[in-house]
């Protein structure tokens, strides 16, 4: 039985019968204020058909259907509507018109139509989410991407409200709203937002172009959102993009709407964006939460042209999409005139491919273009190969056919397929054109294999230090295990960075490390297990040598034993903030890799961090250091080594200038394992006002953060928490009270916790994800021990019965990760045996699985640093 699932080989049987040509769609959403429950869906859609008499079926998930009728014949709904589908049968040969009317639920889940009341003003706020399947949840459609059609919207809404869709928004008759047809695009990007949302309008004009603007958030977040910067970053994003892209945006508005309780970052839907309301910022944060919103605002609105204009006809194309928008934020960034982030590449090397590195190294590795075989598969696909690992290989394509030639490729792309759907091969075959270059190798060999190399640099030099051989030597590590495939070497286009210490001068005791300008880099080409660099030798060894410098390339980089040296001392001294970041992921990755001990990782750390003036990698390597001590350290260090961290947390914090970005994320990390009496004391007294520290503002999201830390610990219990929900009686200080009551270390509220996710279905997304995280604390080992074996109980009675998003959640969330032994190895492997979960369910146990495996190697490497 097909369920709620849909498979490639359906799909295109589908397309070669069907053409579609147009939706009506009327929504009588007239009781959303009330209480939820279902509404009357009411869908038209005409199509044509290659043959008479074929049959096929149109996709609806929906507790009742009250009417199907095709071509004027009446169809009974108890016989043609099951499993998530309705059948077509006897369908005309050329034009053919299906009407389907059905109760449609409202969801809590973030999928479909959800709907949200806020605590603030107790009116209800709704928006749709359909990426992957979930247009069908509110609407009968053809649900998948190749099968385009215009879609025109009649909504009635309750009296006041403002309702918004990918056309631009009409005036109401009688609380009527009757949107034009959509150009030709795929279900899943069409979108209805609705409820008394705050909007602020601008408008982008450029040479005659005039495209409305529209930001909107709930009114309780209207005093902070801050619009002109978003309005800022959109037009950069235009300027940009319409250049690069040679083609004029390609919808007639472009609103970008902040939604409650969004599973995502945000959602690319035609002219009606929708962005997770977080980015609307109530407290104090710093410059990198800035700059992650830019690059949403600016990966959605590239997704305009890459995605919407032109859709991939399945999902297995579903990297190329991403991949690319990846790509365009990082790059407009970069390279837009007049861009706050110039080094949005360093927030690329120490984000996106350190996610990409991590989930090219789990047993569920696989290409970038992977096979995507149903629903199922792309649903536990949105992960860091189809996001990071693509964007780098595609940024390394660049580098390999030039910029221009890239660009020139895309814009005879997107003429080319305007409002329609393609393949991989249509891309390469368009960059070949305008490049010259053969691109089939390339593919094979970045696209359709799965896994990273290594690069080490391989260096010898005569007694006075000139270089008289350099190699870059290539590895392909074998593949983890239960990965598919095999490994193996690729070509990689390469900078090499000649690095050296500055004699110091009045602002520094150490001086800069510098590249020369002339002389300090080159790039060349490495294909196979051995390359030769014959332009470095005969030069003088710098003191640090720096394998893909620039980051071109896609490949885990180690320094040789010298620059290592070097490097552990003094690298905070880099002048340039990229090799900096280059030199800590290499450091991470050891670490992860159980080739650097935790201990000496948490020492390269406290030289290091310091100097760091990106505040984005700072942040970073808080979480790095918090996890490689609770995860990667020898059980018997552990307590030390975080004392030693949380010491130079509380060190920092004190240091730091008043009202700093640096102050603010020393205030975050000294929360996150404060523990000591002293130490919780400061947290409880910059909470009531006896403590202060000059120009630290302890404002709503920052006095969260040490409420939750002091309900961890058992300082704060049901009483302080309430309190503090006093103060802060939103949407965020519920989620952030049910975080802070999951954290509580007693019986009592872990059992109601987990009651709470596992045992009832009733919470919303946000709030069930906000009590996953409280539940899951690393200092309460013992106390969640016996939730192992609940765990693998209920696990896939909850995968089954739950939606894609909820059962994710539980089933990555509540996996016993904290517990690092053998035998939560040995318990997930008997449940693997056993219970005979389908490929989505075991891959996110295997990836689970992979980690306590990872954290068992590091610890042994920690433990035998020890000894030395």
């Amino acid at each position: 039985m097909p369920g709620t699932n849909l498979t490639r080989e359906e799909a295109q049987q589908r397309a070669k019968l069907l053409t579609v040509d147009s939706y009506e769609i009327d929504l009588d959403l007239s009781g959303a204020q009330g209480e939820g429950g279902t509404y009357r869906s009411v869908t038209t859609v005409r199509f044509d058909s290659a043959e008479t008499g074929a049959e096929s079926f149109i996709d609806l998930v929906a507790p009742a259907v009250h009417e199907v009728t095709l071509n004027g014949d009446s169809l009974d709904p108890a016989e043609v509507f099951k499993d998530s589908r309705i059948a077509l049968p006897g369908i005309l040969e050329g034009r053919n018109i299906l009407r389907v009317v059905a109760d449609c639920a409202y969801t809590n889940t973030g999928e479909g139509l959800h709907r949200f009341v806020d605590p603030v003003d107790q009116q209800a706020y709704l928006y749709t989410q359909f990426e992957v399947p979930d247009a069908r949840r509110v609407f009968a459609s053809f649900e998948q991407p190749d099968l385009k059609a215009t879609f025109q919207f009649t909504v009635k809404a309750p009296t006041g409200w403002t309702v918004i869709s990918n056309s631009p928004t009409p005036e109401p008759k009688d609380d009527i709203w009757v949107f034009e047809p959509t150009p030709r695009i795929s279900t899943y990007i069409t979108a209805l937002i609705l409820g008394p949302y705050h909007s602020v309008h601008s408008v982008y004009e450029k040479d005659g172009q005039s495209v409305p603007l529209g930001i909107y958030c709930r009114p309780s977040l209207a005093e902070f959102l801050d619009s002109d910067a978003i309005f800022e970053v959109t037009r950069q994003g235009f300027e940009w993009f319409q250049e690069k892209f040679d083609y004029a945006y390609p919808f007639k508005k472009y609103d970008q709407l902040f939604v409650p309780e969004f599973n995502a970052g945000a959602m690319e839907n035609a002219g009606a964006v929708t962005i997770r309301d977080q980015y609307v910022f109530r407290s104090k944060v710093t410059d990198a939460a800035y700059e992650v919103r830019a690059a949403t605002i600016l990966h959605e609105l590239a997704h305009m042209w890459f995605g919407d204009l032109v859709t991939m006809e399945w999902w297995n194309d579903l990297w190329l999409n991403e991949s690319f928008a990846t790509y365009a934020e990082a790059a407009c960034q970069a390279y837009a005139p007049q861009s706050r982030w110039p080094h949005s590449w360093t927030t690329f090397a120490n984000s996106m491919k350190t996610w990409a590195y991590r989930q090219d190294q789990l047993p569920s590795t696989h290409p970038i273009m992977a096979e995507i075989n149903d629903l199922d598969d792309v649903l536990v696909n949105f992960d860091g190969i189809t996001y990071a690992k693509g964007a780098s290989v595609l940024k390394q394509l660049v580098a390999y056919v030039g910029e221009d030639e890239f660009f020139q490729g895309v814009q005879a792309y997107f003429k080319r397929h305007a409002f329609g759907n393609t393949r991989l091969s249509d891309l390469l075959g368009a960059l070949e054109e305008t490049s010259g270059r053969d691109l089939k190798t390339w593919s094979k060999a970045w696209l359709e294999t799965a896994g990273i190399n290594v690069l080490r640099p391989e260096i010898e030099t005569d007694a006075n230090g000139v270089i008289t051989a350099f190699a870059v030597r290539q590895e392909a590590p074998a593949l983890p295990a239960g990965a598919k495939g095999e490994s193996t070497l690729r070509p990689h286009r390469i900078a090499v960075g000649l690095y050296d210490l500055s004699a110091p001068d009045t602002d520094t005791a150490s001086g800069k490390l510098l590249r020369d300008d002339e002389n300090g880099r080159i790039e060349l080409d490495v294909d196979g297990e051995l390359t030769a660099v014959p332009e470095l030798v005969g030069r003088r060894r710098p003191a640090v040598i720096l394998l893909n410098d620039d980051d071109l390339s896609y490949a885990k980089v180690r320094l040789d034993e010298q620059s290592l040296a070097f490097v552990t001392e003094h690298l905070g001294d880099f002048e340039s903030s990229l090799p900096r970041a280059l030199c800590w992921a290499s450091a991470w990755d050891m670490t992860r890799d159980a080739e650097l001990a935790t201990r000496d990782y948490l020492s390269l750390v406290l030289s290091g961090i310091g100097k760091e003036s990106d505040i984005g990698v700072v942040q970073s390597l808080h979480r790095q250091v918090k996890l490689a001590i609770e995860l990667y350290a020898d059980p018997t260090a552990r307590e030390a080594l975080l004392t030693r961290w949380t010491d130079a947390t509380l060190a920092h914090l004190k240091s730091a200038a008043g009202g700093s970005d640096h102050q603010l994320a020393w205030a975050r990390a000294f929360a996150a394992t404060a523990r000591t009496p002293e130490q919780l004391d400061l947290l409880e007294g910059l909470l009531d006002g006896r403590e202060t520290i000059e120009g630290l503002a302890v404002d709503t999201e920052l006095r969260w953060a040490f409420v939750q830390q002091l309900a961890a610990v058992g300082r704060f219990d049901e009483a302080e928490i309430a309190g503090e929900y006093e103060r802060d009686r939103t949407a965020a200080g519920e989620r952030h009270a049910a975080t802070a009551r999951s954290a509580r270390p007693t019986e009592e509220a872990k059992s109601e916790a987990w009651a709470s996710v596992v045992e009832s279905d009733k919470l919303p997304n946000a709030v069930q994800e906000a009590v996953i995280g409280g539940f899951v604390q690393t200092g309460q080992r013992e106390l969640l021990a016996p939730y192992t074996d609940k765990y693998f109980a209920a696990v896939k009675d909850v995968w089954d019965s739950r939606s894609h998003e909820m059962a994710q959640q539980i089933v990555v969330g509540l996996y016993p990760s904290v517990q690092v032994s053998e035998e939560t190895l040995r318990k997930t492997d008997e449940w693997l045996a056993s219970a005979e979960p389908g490929p989505a369910l075991r891959r996110l146990i295997s990836e689970s699985r992979a980690g306590v495996e990872r954290a068992l190697r590091a610890q042994a490497a920690d433990a035998a640093a020890t000894s030395r």
